[in-house]
């Protein structure tokens, strides 16, 4: 009783009804108990947002369940303005678009893409027009447009479990961003279970994810060599000068003469890479001063040198096999499919690759030099050597046998 009474004031208060928001809550005890209960168990129900802070008015029964608004950033600001600006200015905000842009997503199953079962499960922590969630509900989709629940689960919207490293589980696992078995392989993420368990003292330092890429809470998540671990301006070694330049060319970005494409502007739009030596330097900066809460300056400058190091020793693995691939195109050995621009593999074409030298190319570079660098990063020597650095030389290996084998099929050309 005292629930119902609490609840009757504070809508008051806030100039609703009573009787229609108690309404809700015995429609949906029934219905859908276990949102009310969390609801009830979130800092939302201690400070009077309910139901139609975040939901709107319209619906009120059955008959016009569609009416019920589905919430976006815009609905949290109000309450959350600082989070959802810096939110809105890092990588998670661009997560939906850069989504959509990608060459293949369109040809996979709708239950993956709309549905949000595959890419666009994690994904759909993007920022969407209003023409996208329109769309998306009338597909029948009534989740994934808050994008703050992607890590804040509704209805509970936890800070405390948006803090922990299980909550980023969900997404930075698995084949090209394993992040989650990286860091939970090495010692500061060993150390910060042991410290959630208990077996170690809550004082003990053991950084989380969040500590090194949230710190105090900042939602505007960045990193200096981004997505694709590639950046300008070139680096003053020619060879991996040359090496990126094959890199960029096999992902649409650089032509054969080396003049930018049109999807350098759209990577630009989705912030997957620094674009000039002061953006990367100042979220080198940012991470250096995180470290140094438990580490040396010195110490973190050097051991991050080690993750730059590793991408230009990868880099030149998957230049090598970048190049022997195009040759056969070059040469007529295999035929370019119409969609790429240059006779260059489509890194971007992902799984839908026409050839299996291009697909076993296509895993190398997504998969195993992904590993190779990111492992380096997070401090986890399995990812970096067995499941990086030892499957990018086999790859390469693999790939030239491959090639052999076609051009003697070819008759020697």
């Amino acid at each position: 009783m005292h629930k119902w009474i609490f609840i009757a004031v504070a809508l008051f208060m806030m100039g609703w009804d009573g009787a229609s928001a108690q309404e809700c809550i015995s429609c949906h005890e029934l219905k859908t108990p276990g949102i009310v209960r969390d609801w009830e168990l979130s800092r939302h129900a201690q400070n009077d947002v309910d139901c139609v802070t975040c939901h709107g008015e319209a619906h009120s029964g059955i008959d016009d369940v569609h009416e019920a608004r589905i919430p976006t950033p815009a609905v949290c600001a109000p309450c959350h303005e600082t989070q959802v600006t810096q939110y809105s200015k890092g990588k998670h905000a661009l997560a939906w678009t850069a989504s959509k842009a990608m060459p293949t997503a369109h040809a996979q199953p709708m239950a993956m893409m709309s549905g949000m079962k595959g890419c666009n499960g994690c994904h759909k922590i993007g920022l969407k027009s209003e023409e996208d969630i329109a769309t998306l509900k009338s597909e029948g989709q009534g989740y994934g447009l808050a994008s703050c629940d992607a890590c804040h689960t509704r209805h509970t919207f936890s800070k405390t479990e948006a803090q922990q490293p299980q909550a980023c589980k969900t997404c930075h696992m698995g084949f090209d961003h394993a992040q989650w078995e990286m860091y939970s392989s090495s010692k500061h993420g060993v150390r910060a279970l042991l410290r959630q368990n208990g077996t170690l003292h809550s004082e003990t330092s053991a950084p989380t994810c969040q500590d090194c890429h949230m710190a105090k809470g900042n939602h505007e998540v960045r990193t200096s060599w981004g997505f694709f671990g590639i950046r300008l301006p070139m680096p003053d070694d020619n060879a991996w000068a040359a090496d990126r330049a094959a890199i960029m060319q096999a992902l649409g970005m650089l032509d054969m003469l080396g003049n930018p494409t049109t999807r350098v502007i759209n990577l630009r739009k989705y912030d997957v890479m620094r674009l000039t030596e002061s953006a990367w330097q100042i979220e080198r900066d940012r991470m250096i001063r995180n470290c140094e809460n438990c580490h040396s300056g010195r110490f973190a400058e050097k051991e991050l040198e080690k993750g730059d190091q590793m991408i230009r020793e990868a880099d030149r693995l998957m230049a090598q096999a970048i190049r022997t691939v195009a040759a056969l195109y070059r040469d007529g050995i295999l035929t370019m499919p119409d969609s790429y621009e240059e006779p260059f593999p489509d890194l971007l074409s992902f799984h839908d690759a026409p050839t299996t030298i291009e697909l076993r190319l296509f895993e190398m570079f997504y998969k195993h030099r992904m590993r190779a660098f990111q492992g380096t990063f997070h401090n986890s020597p399995n990812h970096a050597l067995w499941d990086g650095w030892s499957a990018l030389v086999r790859d390469l290996t693999e790939i030239r046998s491959m090639a052999a084998e076609l051009r003697d099929k070819a008759g020697g050309r």
